[in-house]
This record gives structure tokens, sequence and C-alpha cells, in this order.
């Protein structure tokens, strides 16, 4: 995959993490992931995804 977008959609996510779009719809659920709504749309900024990704291999 090239250069993450600035704003990420669940498509994005799924390419990057190579999860099911399903998946990546449901990793953005969590209460710890830091999801913009827009209306029923779902989106997360690059920098923020980056940070997010960071912290769960400290936790795994």
């Amino acid at each position: 995959m090239g250069e993450l977008p600035s704003v990420l959609k669940a498509k994005d996510i799924s390419q990057f993490l190579n999860v099911s779009i399903r998946f990546a719809y449901e990793i953005m659920e969590h209460t710890d992931f830091p999801t913009i709504r827009i209306g029923r749309s779902k989106r997360v900024m690059k920098q923020d995804f980056l940070n997010w990704i960071d912290k769960q291999k400290k936790v795994g």
C-alpha cells in the first residue's frame, strides 16, 4: 500500500492492517479508537490511527 491519506476510511484501515472491511468497522467501534463521525460516515485522522497502532503494540 502506498502513502496513507490524511483522513482514513474503513477501506484504508482494512488494507493497512490486512483485515476485512467488516473487521475494520468493528475496530472503529472500539471505545479507545479515535473515530470521527460525520453523519453516518466514520473516519480517523492518519496520525491518530498511527498513534493508536503504536499503543496496541505496547499493550499486546
